[in-house]
């Protein structure tokens, strides 16, 4: 090693890592490498080393040295890192991704720099820049940081091309990847090395972990914080617990497995304890707020950060001495890497608590906390032949030469792992689909059109930019949730029916960025394709947590008392006594009258119109089952078949035992996939899925309108189309385990797997009701609920009060506070006029009509509004002000409402959500 380098490395190191000692000679020898060791490591430098050793011998032109990250904020932390090396060994350091300036980007090309950081995304555009292209010509090294995050998705098929389009400018390079501890090396090092020689260093020691799974319950301050916040009292339990824990703590990190739970429990947490230093982390925040974010953090200003996948990869943000997540992880892959970030050295203990919410969470949570200890991780699942993504790969090509031979372009494309067994019709036919649509002329090679530029520099995230649509509930006027824009477009009608936050709701209007919904009844309402975006649990999880169960009740059913199982439970499983006890209740109760579901049997229950089919087999595998059986029990029935799925079940409305029984028999296990490719396009999830793809094929602008397209339609149009094959595989890769759904049935026709009928509904049955489709389970929600929602929204909405007599009096109070015949305290006058709370000029406005002023025509308009609110309320007194609460209700509407004779409370809260109705489904046709 270069002496000079070794001066520098005794300031950093007293003595070498594992990972470091075993990399060091191959990497100096020139392999490729993949070196996978845990979180904490020290792998950064332990492949650096050896390459900055390369360049002080040989000192080639700039830039010599790409570092490609999966995050920018990764970029960030390294920077800082090997900007220390840097400044001592005589090398020029620089971040390129998309938040740098194009002054930077400028000077990066005026004035280059040995090594380069960068994204997996920005690699896209340098490679088609003609002074960046001259640049990268002399690369000699490539590290890819955290690969196992870019594996199993379409970004490391991207990126496979992309290093194959780089080797066509600067002939082969060193490559060197590093990993977290994954499932399978093998299919890691395959993806990434393309069948190159290379070498796998495993230097995983084994860490220290300390890992609980924890389902406290509630306590009687629970209870009374459950009032306050307006939630669950073991909602409020959790809560508790985190809020304990973080100020226990030196520094925490909180994991949630959706932004949207980040945020609300961040909110909750501060109205619990105002003065908790906490922040949030996801991807959805500014640059600007995750940056101030992991500052304070790491300064040990904030305590706590509530954070997503955002910050579970290798970012120096201090020292974290524990992880909670928030719900069960649902992935042994993803909660290793979180829990890593706690205790982020090898020599410190990773310790980590995972706060599970109902039973079935609990034993989820169980399996991954025991299988995280035992570093049994989950292979990825690869994309092979992605369509979309070799459309943007050939748009490159095209670009990067003025015209590029055909042939030449398929050579370079098949090269890379994921496009090995594409054919050459293949090719060739996406070829002709890009031509057709106007990004490719294909005489003589290929040449790029106009269009070009805005399609490939529009699509270098494989990432679906989605608008969304905020859903707002009319009758409380509050937000419920969150819509894709590809959902939106299917279901932009007044009148159509969805499913969210397991409720059904009906549209009333769109307007702008916002759906305004009403209660609605029924389970044929559409489901939101998003719905299904968590993180999928493993069948391997759910099947070990059906034999939890099968044990725990052969341990029952052999006379062990609830207090023994629990306790042979945590032998096995990292579980607090809470959590235990709530495990072995939930399959006690089911023991009662009910079969229990497990890994060897199949429970299908009927319960009024619904029926579970208990099944212990994961999300993608029960999500196969379940579009299987609706798809054909729909065709030979004539209906429409709605379906739920979880990892643990399936939920089927108006279906007997009898018919799923059918099925099982009458069908071959080859058959789930070719029925599934025929029925999946009349399905949400496939439209929701065929516009992105449309979009990265560049078919559709990515600006497009979709609350004012007709999917069905595009889909006809295009339905003999690359989309449309490369839908179905993303789908098939991503959402659909259609091998394991295959097994499923060979195993029950082979009498593996056995199939019992039960009727009633047992209590894992009522967990998947409770919990899949809440309010759909139960009877419609009444009228009355409906109506107490609404008259409370309107009692607690501020309006304000002004004195239309003397002008001295104005004041802002919640409509339950209004006297029946209020009257004015400074003059006794009745004369009070009840305005919008904000309309803080209405006072004024009346005082210079009283002093004779002279008045704009605005405020002549305004003052006559204020005057006809003043009558109402003379005559109507506080019904007139619950009345003008009501969204877009002013005089003239609310004068109409009262005029009329109610008989009952309730018919008058009906006329006035009626007009609101009415107002948010006509309020575009008006002008103002």
């Amino acid at each position: 090693m270069v002496p000079e380098l070794q001066t520098v490395i005794a300031e950093r190191f007293s003595t070498p890592t594992k990972s470091q000692e075993m990399t060091f000679q191959p990497i100096l020898d020139g392999m490729n490498v993949l070196l996978t060791a845990p979180t904490g490591g020290g792998k950064t430098e332990s492949v650096l080393l050896p390459l900055f050793n390369k360049w002080l011998q040989t000192r080639p032109k700039p830039i010599s040295m790409l570092y490609i990250t999966p995050l920018k904020s990764l970029n960030r932390d390294l920077l800082d890192r090997i900007s220390w090396w840097s400044a001592r060994l005589g090398f020029g350091v620089s971040v390129r991704h998309g938040d740098t300036t194009q002054h930077e980007r400028k000077m990066q090309l005026e004035n280059p720099d040995d090594f380069m950081l960068t994204t997996a995304e920005q690699v896209q555009a340098m490679l088609v820049g003609v002074r960046m292209k001259a640049l990268l010509k002399n690369v000699k090294w490539v590290v890819v940081d955290e690969v196992h995050e870019l594996a199993d998705s379409k970004r490391g098929v991207q990126l496979t091309v992309a290093l194959e389009r780089l080797r066509e400018l600067c002939g082969d390079f060193q490559l060197v990847c590093l990993s977290a501890t994954v499932g399978s090396p093998e299919a890691v090092a395959d993806f990434i090395f393309a069948g190159r020689p290379h070498k796998i260093i495993d230097a995983a020691s084994k860490k220290n972990l300390e890992i609980i799974v924890d389902a406290p319950f509630p306590k009687q301050e629970d209870k009374l914080l459950a009032e306050k916040l307006f939630i669950g009292d073991t909602v409020a339990a959790r809560l508790r617990v985190i809020h304990d824990l973080i100020k226990e703590h030196t520094a925490a990190l909180v994991f949630t497995n959706t932004r949207e739970a980040a945020e609300i429990l961040s909110s909750r947490l501060k109205n619990f304890d105002k003065d908790l230093p906490i922040e949030v982390h996801h991807g959805s925040l500014s640059k600007e707020t995750r940056i101030n974010a992991e500052k304070e953090f790491k300064a040990q200003k904030v305590k706590g950060i509530i954070c997503t996948s955002s910050l579970q990869l290798g970012i120096d943000i201090g020292s974290v001495d524990l992880v909670v997540q928030y719900m069960s992880p649902r992935e042994v892959s993803q909660f290793t890497q979180r829990l890593g970030r706690a205790g982020h050295s090898l020599d410190r203990t990773s310790k980590g608590i995972i706060l599970a919410g109902d039973a079935d969470d609990i034993f989820e949570a169980a399996v991954i906390a025991r299988k995280t200890s035992a570093g049994e991780l989950e292979p990825p699942r690869i994309h092979h032949k992605s369509l979309d993504v070799l459309a943007h790969q050939i748009m490159g090509l095209a670009m990067s030469d003025y015209r590029i031979p055909i042939e030449q372009a398929y050579k370079v494309v098949k090269r890379a792992s994921p496009y090995r067994d594409l054919t050459s019709k293949e090719f060739y036919d996406l070829v002709q689909f890009l031509a057709s649509i106007h990004l490719l002329y294909t005489d003589n090679g290929l040449a790029r059109k106009r269009r070009a530029f805005d399609y490939y520099f529009g699509n270098m995230s494989t990432i679906p930019d989605s608008h969304t649509y905020r859903v707002i509930d009319i009758t409380a006027n509050v937000p419920v949730g969150s819509l894709d824009e590809a959902f939106v477009a299917e279901h932009n009608e007044a009148g159509s029916t969805f499913v969210i936050k397991g409720r059904p709701w009906r549209v009333v209007q769109i307007e702008n960025d916002k759906l305004y919904v009403e209660p609605a009844s029924g389970l044929d309402s559409a489901i939101p394709a998003w719905e299904g975006e968590l993180i999928p649990v493993p069948l391997s999880v759910s099947q070990e947590v059906g034999r939890i169960r099968r044990e725990v009740a052969e341990s029952l059913k052999k006379g062990s008392s609830a207090s023994d199982a629990a306790t042979e439970l945590k032998t096995r499983y990292p579980l607090t006594s809470q959590a235990a006890s709530r495990m072995v209740a939930y399959v006690k109760s089911q023991t009662a009258k009910w079969p229990v579901p497990d890994d060897k049997h199949l429970v299908i229950e009927t319960f009024g119109e619904y029926t579970v089919v208990h099944a212990c087999f994961g999300s993608l595998a029960n999500e196969a089952l379940a579009r299987f059986i609706s798809a054909l029990l729909s065709a030979e029935q004539g209906r429409a078949i709605a379906s739920k799925s979880d990892p643990y079940r399936i939920i089927f409305g108006s279906v007997q035992p009898k018919d799923i029984r059918m099925l099982f028999d009458r069908y071959k296990p080859e058959d789930i996939k070719s029925v599934l490719t025929l029925a999946l396009p009349n399905s949400s999830l496939f439209k929701h899925r065929f516009l992105q793809i449309a979009k990265r094929i560049g078919a559709i602008r990515k600006d497009a309108d979709y609350s004012r397209v007709n999917v069905d339609k595009i889909i006809k149009a295009y339905e003999n189309s690359p989309i449309v094959t490369e839908t179905l595989n993303e789908i098939f890769t991503e959402k659909l385990d259609t091998e394991a759904a295959e097994k499923i049935l060979a195993d029950i026709k082979a009498g593996k797997l056995k199939v019992v009928d039960c009727q009633g509904l047992s209590p894992i049955g009522e967990a998947g009701l409770k919990y899949e489709l809440h309010d759909i389970a139960r009877p419609d929600r009444p009228d009355a609920e409906i109506l107490k929602v609404f008259k409370n929204r309107l009692l607690n909405t501020r309006q304000r009060l002004v004195c239309v007599s003397c002008g001295n009096y104005s004041t802002s109070m919640p409509v339950k506070d209004v006297d029946t015949e209020p009257r004015c305290p400074k003059c006794t006058s009745k004369l009070l006029a009840c305005v919008h709370p904000h309309m803080t000029e209405a006072q004024e406005i009346i005082r210079k009509r009283l002093k004779g002023k002279d008045m704009t025509a605005e405020e002549m308009k305004k003052l006559e509004r204020i005057r006809k609110s003043a009558d109402m309320m003379i005559v109507y007194g506080s019904k007139a002000a619950i009345t003008l609460a009501g969204r877009g209700i002013g005089p003239q509407t609310c004068s109409r409402i009262l005029a009329r004779m109610h008989r009952t409370d309730d018919e008058f809260y009906k006329d006035i959500l009626k007009a609101e109705r009415q107002f948010i489904a006509t309020k575009k046709f008006w002008s103002s």
